[in-house]
């Protein structure tokens, strides 16, 4: 069984007892979290699929960790003109981790 949910504006394909990476999430660790806005549900081979989402499913997970990404290098230059920008990013991201998927 695996659902397709949006997550803070990103679609994920989720399964039981999966873990995965999200933007973050507000929340402490160890939270219990829903989400309501599941896509698409498939059930062992019957598929439900929203317009736009299936009313009465929700995904519940729980927050395991919050944390930051790598370092992302962001740098420009114009070449023959002295000029050079160097900038880095690191994103923050909520690991959770899938406890139900009610269909």
């Amino acid at each position: 069984m695996y659902a397709i949910v949006d997550i803070a504006g990103q679609q994920f394909k989720v399964a039981k007892d999966q873990q995965i990476f999200v933007h973050r999430l507000q929340g402490d660790e160890g939270a219990s979290i829903e989400f309501d806005k599941v896509l698409l549900v498939d059930n062992g081979g019957k598929v439900t699929i929203g317009a736009p989402i299936v009313d009465g499913s929700k995904v519940t997970a729980t927050i395991l960790s919050h944390l930051k990404g790598d370092k992302v290098i962001v740098f420009k230059k114009k070449r023959r003109k002295g000029y050079k920008k160097k900038n880095g990013h690191r994103q923050f991201f909520t690991k959770i981790q899938i406890n139900s998927i009610v269909a």
